[in-house]
C-alpha cells in the first residue's frame, strides 16, 4: 500500500488586523446578526402560534415592522459600504451618518446635505429667477367658450 499523502496545506483566510475594521463595517456586521436574529425570532413565533392555533396578527405586524426597518438599515449600509469601497462617500454633518456622493438627504436623520441654490446662468443680474420661474409656471388657459 502506496504511503498516504498529506494534504496541500491551504491558504488561509484573508482578515484584517483586529481593530482595522471601519465602524460601517462593523455597524454592518451587527445588522447582518441582528436582521438574522429577527428573522429567527419571527419564524420561530409564528410556529408557536401555529401549534397553538392562536394567532396574534398585531405581535406579528410589530415583530416583521422591526424586522423590515433593520433590514432596510442593512441594505443601505450595504450600499455605503459599496460606495465606501470606490471612495465616493462622505458624513452627515447633524447625525454623522455616511451618505453616498449626490445624497440631497440624510438617510438617518432627514438632513438637508445639499443646499438647493438658482442657476447663476439662469439668474439674471438682480439675482431674480424669472426665466426659469417661466418655464415652470402651468400654461396659461386661453379664453374658453
Amino acid at each position: 500500500m502506496p504511503p498516504a499523502r498529506a494534504a496541500a496545506p491551504s491558504a488561509p483566510p484573508r482578515t484584517p488586523p483586529p481593530g482595522a475594521e471601519s465602524p460601517l463595517r462593523r455597524r454592518r456586521n451587527a445588522l447582518a446578526e441582528e436582521v438574522t436574529e429577527l428573522h429567527w425570532d419571527l419564524g420561530g413565533l409564528a410556529y408557536e402560534m401555529a401549534i397553538r392555533d392562536h394567532f396574534r396578527l398585531d405581535v406579528l405586524i410589530r415583530r416583521a415592522a422591526i424586522l423590515q426597518e433593520r433590514d432596510a438599515e442593512l441594505a443601505e449600509v450595504e450600499r455605503l459600504l459599496k460606495l465606501e469601497d470606490e471612495a465616493v462617500a462622505g458624513s452627515c454633518p447633524t447625525c454623522s451618518a455616511p451618505h453616498s456622493r449626490g445624497a440631497v438627504y440624510c438617510w438617518q436623520c432627514g438632513t438637508t446635505l445639499m443646499e438647493r441654490l438658482p442657476s447663476e446662468a439662469v439668474a439674471d443680474r438682480n439675482g431674480t429667477t424669472a426665466v426659469m420661474d417661466a418655464l415652470l409656471a402651468p400654461p396659461q388657459r386661453t379664453g374658453e367658450g
